[in-house]
């Protein structure tokens, strides 16, 4: 059986999309399996969010972190959401998601909700990796690049929340 584990947060288990469907109803019970998966993901990313800010002046490496895995979370909701099934396909296979993975999945939300997007996982990627791995930014950098992170979780919250 696959496990859609890979795509979850690690706290609460979720059922795969088959045991689903062995209990009948199996395509809409996936999508509302996705659907809560997706919620779990923004959940993340507002607290990801909130603590990104929260710390950007005492904690600019941390606060790029966790303004990043914000931003990784909306990405990996909104994948859920738009049923990417390319990308979910390959994550599921792998286990875990890459950057690729990410990659690719920001680039076809870009394509649905406009450039913005996209330019807004650019900026989260460059306090991952200017931020956090390097730590060369201030807090004014980090600070700088929070508004667009922050779009990018409001917005996938409103657009799961308009399901």
């Amino acid at each position: 059986m696959r496990r859609l584990g890979a795509l979850q947060p690690k706290a609460g288990a979720l059922h795969d999309a088959e045991s689903l469907s062995v209990r009948g109803g199996g395509a809409r019970r996936a999508r509302m399996g996705a659907a809560v998966e997706a919620r779990k993901h923004i959940e993340l990313a507002l607290k990801h969010l909130e603590e990104g800010k929260a710390l950007a002046d005492e904690d600019p490496a941390r606060a790029s972190e966790k303004l990043y895995k914000a931003a990784e979370e909306a990405v990996k909701a909104l994948a859920l959401h738009f049923g990417l099934s390319d990308v979910l396909e390959k994550v599921e296979r792998r286990g875990r998601w890459t950057v690729a993975e990410l990659e690719k999945a920001a680039s076809k939300i870009s394509g649905r909700l406009g450039e913005w997007f996209s330019a807004a996982w650019d900026r989260a990627n460059y306090l991952r990796v200017w931020g956090f791995h390097e730590a060369r930014l201030d807090a004014d950098s980090v600070k700088e690049r929070a508004p667009d992170i922050e779009r990018m979780v409001l917005e996938a919250r409103r657009i799961l929340s308009s399901e």
